[in-house]
Formats: C-alpha cells, sequence, structure tokens
C-alpha cells in the first residue's frame, strides 16, 4: 500500500501496528532507539521497535496506533541536512517517518526491527535474547 505526501510522492507502508508506543531509551553510543509498546489487556507482551545505526530523530513522546512510511522526498532531504551527514555517508542511512493518532517524527537509521517478548515493561533492556524478531527491515542500499 502506497500514500502520496504533501510534496506529491508516494509513500509506503513498512510496519503498522495498533499499540501504542513511548519513546523508551535513546543510546548515543550503540547509536540505538528503543520505542516500546507496553503489555496492555489485549496484549501480554511487550513490543519493540528497535531503530538500529540512527544519526539523526525528530520525535514526540508517544505514538498511538503507529504506521512507519518510507519518508518523503522533502522529509528525507530535510532529515539529510539536520543531520549533517556527509555526501558520501547518506546512502548508508534511510529516512522512515512515523504516523499516528498522537503524533508525527522522522529518524534518519540504517535498520529497524520490531521484537515481540517479556512481560515486565522495564525489563529486557539490552540486545534481543529471548525476544521474537516479528518483522525487520535493513535500509542501506
Amino acid at each position: 500500500m502506497a500514500i502520496h505526501a504533501n510534496d506529491g510522492s508516494s509513500s509506503a507502508i513498512l510496519f503498522r501496528s495498533q499499540r501504542t508506543f513511548t519513546v523508551w531509551r535513546y543510546g548515543v553510543g550503540h547509536s540505538q532507539l528503543l520505542l516500546r509498546a507496553v503489555p496492555d489487556s489485549g496484549n501480554t507482551l511487550c513490543l519493540d521497535l528497535l531503530f538500529e545505526g540512527v544519526r539523526a530523530m525528530q520525535l514526540v513522546t508517544h505514538y498511538k496506533t503507529l504506521e512507519l512510511h518510507t519518508a518523503s522526498d522533502s522529509e528525507s532531504q530535510q532529515m539529510l541536512e539536520f543531520s549533517e551527514l556527509s555526501p558520501p555517508w547518506r546512502e548508508r542511512y534511510r529516512v522512515v517517518s512515523l504516523h499516528s493518532k498522537s503524533g508525527s517524527g522522522l529518524v534518519l537509521c540504517s535498520r529497524i526491527s520490531a521484537l515481540r517478548g517479556g512481560e515486565d515493561p522495564v525489563g529486557l533492556p539490552e540486545g534481543p535474547e529471548g525476544r521474537e524478531v516479528v518483522w525487520s527491515m535493513r535500509l542501506q542500499s
């Protein structure tokens, strides 16, 4: 499915979830951003979105009914300029647009994974051990 962005370019939906995700952690040293949906009445396990190789981001604190899209040309250009990433390195990263009922955002990164597992919303802080990969995408060219 593709939608058309405000600048006329099409935007493919990469991932979607009805759950509410919160910005959980950002680690500068490992360039990782973690968005987490904690267990709720309909889901007994956490669902994490792990962004790797993060070079820049513009976020709100939570995303209700989240969709990840390929970014429009103007969004990509905005984030590449914001990141100050030099042209030879730009092909290693892509901009992903986050859309939800509660806000939007942009992340410039190289990989995204959706991981399910753990009942404790503050548990499993490191690595994917004990979690099931339900979706993953490498964004490098």
